[in-house]
């Protein structure tokens, strides 16, 4: 705050462009680069001494001629070669233009600094990611989504003078005016400054909605930040208003906590108006408080009753498997209590098509669960849900807002539940998914629950956590495009990840034993990348495939966790778990292990789908959790095997 006080050795810089950079020397190795003017001193760069200058000697600050933002813009070397002529064979024709199709106008409204028009015009579609990889940032995003042949959102409006006041300028410079503001940075968990919003999430953040809205995006594009973001913008608005942040799992729930903690550490008044808990916990709560005790219905329960209600019924010949089905999904789901009811059911997602004549032979069996189920005393968590929906339509709801993270995966009979909640209260709903995560759920129409989220939808198109190999590679698993039931596009094309990593491995070995030794070895070069043990993941389809990561670990002297619903993820260990698990987490360096032909996609889920419908939602939901498990990791990836590997590898291939 003082550039004049005692201890501050400032040291100007010779070889630079911009003779506005001093170095300001830290200890006898350690270097500050800072930018002097009389009217402010920025802190720009730490690093060891000769890495210090040199990044210094590679940049200047400046003002965006077009935009206004303020920018680091990298030197623009040109290299021109003296071609001495010879009899050599004719070059190769050369490669299109990746940005042929855009004019300089719109690059530089773009951000695109003048010094690096040429660099951007000449790059191809092999070399367009190293050109991006030295621009700022809302440059190389815009410059990545065109070389895909997507459209980048528009610009911001260009500002006069001041460039830090420029949204893109504020996504990497921040303003500190007093000394206690300096120190209440500093003193800030790390944590606090990790959890950065983009411009286009900071717009879903901060937008004010006339009904249910939802975002969407590929693993990576910051989702769960916005959801953060969202719930505390919620409480901060309405300063006497109940938040409700939730997600699916209890593991989920424990990171969101966190985080919010992190970020609202100054904020206790507005934290302590916000609730974080698994759904599932939620519902048992409110259960319990408004309508009293009650026993849910173990799955075994269920699968015994569609037993005996078949066998006890000579004129269903449907399986047993089938008829738990469709009560699950069609009977259950919808609260249906008699023939009318099911006569006139939507049975969408149920592909086996039913006449009125087998409608009827299969509602013996079902009625008869409906009995069995009532004489029990016990209920499905869809009946938990639905008598909550039926209570909260006119009693008073404990939460005026509700965002909920990993969206993909509500069931629609908790989507019910969750517009009772708030009905139709602007702002009400929020949601933050991906349908190419959906795991747990089959899909369904929300608009046919009461909830419309088109044209209150944005797909965010920004990776943050996935390098360029490793979600190029993973979204071969997935179609390009994905719709839900309702209509609603979710495109993974446009999808630009910020850096560059290692290209993933994939590997299928001959035996458990090499497969474990190849690991082993993988894990025990991460040291030497600074990758510690609670930056590593290790996940399998299912339980009986932990043994195979352990031993991997074990032979690694890797430190770690195997992680279940119960325990709480650390921070300096690595985890072990089953790729349902992993949802939601990340790590530096993740090996998914055991993507054997047998166990993915897993056998015991194929061997209990009831028709073909079933057999499909098997099949795409087992890809689907692959994708999840390498989406996971941020730099590095490994995907092993035991000969002859999963199916799903050669599509990574």
């Amino acid at each position: 705050m003082d550039p004049s006080g005692a201890g501050m050795s400032f040291h100007r810089l010779d070889k630079v462009r911009d003779k506005r950079f001093w170095s300001v020397r830290v200890n006898s190795d350690v270097r500050l680069i800072v930018h002097r003017t009389d009217g402010c001193l920025m802190l720009c760069y730490v690093d060891h001494h000769d890495l210090a200058y040199r990044w210094a000697e590679r940049r200047v600050l400046e003002n965006h001629p077009v935009t206004g933002a303020a920018q680091f813009v990298e030197v623009c070397e040109r290299i021109e070669e003296v071609v001495v002529p010879s009899f050599v064979p004719a070059p190769p024709a050369p490669k299109p233009k990746a940005l042929a199709h855009v004019s300089d106008a719109d690059l530089l409204a773009h951000g695109v600094p003048e010094d690096w028009l040429e660099a951007v015009r000449q790059a191809d579609e092999e070399t367009i990611l190293d050109v991006a990889q030295h621009l700022p940032a809302e440059a190389a995003e815009a410059v990545l989504q065109w070389s895909t042949h997507s459209q980048p959102d528009p610009p911001a409006e260009p500002t006069d003078g001041d460039g830090f006041a420029h949204p893109d300028a504020q996504r990497r410079f921040r303003l500190v005016a007093t000394q206690e503001e300096l120190q209440a940075a500093l003193d800030a968990p790390w944590l606090a400054w990790t959890v950065f919003l983009h411009p286009a999430q900071r717009a879903c953040v901060e937008k004010a909605y006339n009904g249910p809205a939802r975002i969407s995006g590929s693993a990576g594009t910051g989702k769960t930040v916005v959801a953060l973001h969202r719930a505390a913008h919620l409480a901060r608005r309405h300063e006497q208003a109940e938040v409700l942040l939730t997600t699916f799992s209890d593991a989920l729930a424990h990171l969101l906590r966190r985080h919010l903690g992190t970020l609202l550490a100054q904020e206790p008044r507005v934290a302590e108006r916000i609730t974080v808990r698994p759904l599932d916990a939620v519902a048992e709560r409110l259960y319990g408080a408004v309508l009293g005790p009650c026993a849910l219905a173990p799955a075994a329960d269920v699968e015994r009753f569609a037993a005996e209600a078949v066998s006890a019924s000579p004129g269903c010949t449907f399986s047993a498997g089938f008829v738990m089905a469709e009560w699950l999904e069609v009977v259950d789901a919808q609260r249906i209590i008699d023939w009318d009811g099911y006569r006139s059911a939507n049975r969408r997602g149920r592909r086996i098509r039913l006449t009125e004549a087998q409608r009827g032979a299969c509602w013996d069996a079902l009625s008869q669960i409906n009995g069995r189920m009532a004489a029990s005393g016990i209920i499905t968590r869809s009946g938990l849900y639905a008598a909550l929906a039926h209570h909260f339509r006119t009693g008073r709801s404990p939460y005026e807002y509700v965002v909920v993270d990993e969206a993909q995966d509500v069931s629609a009979a908790q989507l019910r539940f969750l517009a009772a909640l708030v009905g139709n209260r602007p702002d009400g709903l929020f949601f933050a998914g991906d349908l190419g995560q959906r795991i747990f759920q089959r899909p369904f129409s929300w608009s046919e629950q009461g909830v419309e989220v088109r044209g209150r939808s944005r797909t965010l198109r920004v990776n943050y956590r996935t390098s360029h190999q490793i979600r190029a590679q993973a979204d071969r698993l997935l179609d390009p495009e994905l719709r839900d039931v309702d209509g609603n596009a979710e495109s993974r094309d446009g999808t630009v990840s910020v850096f560059q990593g290692p290209a993933p491995h994939v590997e299928v070995h001959a035996t458990a034993d090499e497969e474990r030794d190849a690991v082993a070895a993988w894990l025990g070069e991460l040291p030497a990348g600074g990758i510690g043990p609670g930056e590593v993941g290790l996940f399998v389809r299912t339980a009986a495939q932990i043994g195979r990561a352990e031993a991997a670990a074990a032979q690694a002297g890797l430190p770690y966790v195997v992680l279940d619903e119960r325990v709480e993820i650390p921070e300096e260990r690595a985890v072990i778990c089953t790729m349902h698990l992993a949802k939601g987490l990340e790590y530096r360096a993740v090996a998914v292990m055991a993507c054997d032909q047998d166990v993915l996609p897993d056998s015991e889920r194929l061997g209990a789908a009831a028709d073909e419908s079933d057999l499909d939602e098997a099949y795409n939901g087992e890809r689907r959790l692959l994708y999840v498990a390498c989406t996971r990791a941020r730099d590095r990836l490994l995907v092993t095997a035991v000969a002859p590997g999963s199916e799903y590898l050669e599509d990574m291939r």
